[in-house]
């Protein structure tokens, strides 16, 4: 009998324990972007992009990606949250980044130099694509270099 008592507060603590650091991780997962504008942006290749993914101007989290779909040239269409106080010069570029070598991919925004601004709904017009690691390995075994 007291082996099942002592069985039950353990599990109760584990339990506590283990809600404890799903709050923690949820709470501390990052700043979340619920309101702002909506910008495009269109990709030959979004691989390891998703709903949800960070969107970061100069290393900085300023939106997430709301959506992805395919246009009728079959190019990724990336639909973008941004923070509302940040605006986004028109002349910008976008690009797929990962966090690391094997880290998370995030959409990167470089400021361009204009000083107009894309409206709501706009669409940055220079984009650069994920660089796929396994096709570039691909390559250099088949080709020989």
């Amino acid at each position: 009998m007291k082996g099942n008592i002592l069985e039950a507060v353990i599990g109760a603590v584990v339990l506590m324990v283990a809600s404890f650091f799903v709050y923690f991780a949820y709470t501390s997962s990052g700043e979340k972007v619920k309101q702002g504008y909506v910008l495009m942006a269109r990709f030959d290749d979004v691989s390891g992009i998703m709903n949800g993914s960070d969107v970061k101007l100069n290393g900085i989290k300023i939106g997430v990606v709301k959506s992805l779909s395919l246009d009728e040239n079959y190019q990724a269409t990336v639909t973008l949250l941004i923070k509302e106080e940040i605006k986004v010069p028109k002349d910008s570029s976008a690009s797929i980044s990962t966090d690391g070598l094997m880290g998370n991919k995030f959409v990167s925004i470089s400021p361009g130099f204009q000083e107009e601004k894309l409206e709501k709904g706009g669409e940055i017009k220079m984009t650069r694509s994920a660089v796929n690691l396994e096709r570039l390995v691909d390559k250099f075994l088949i080709g020989g270099g």
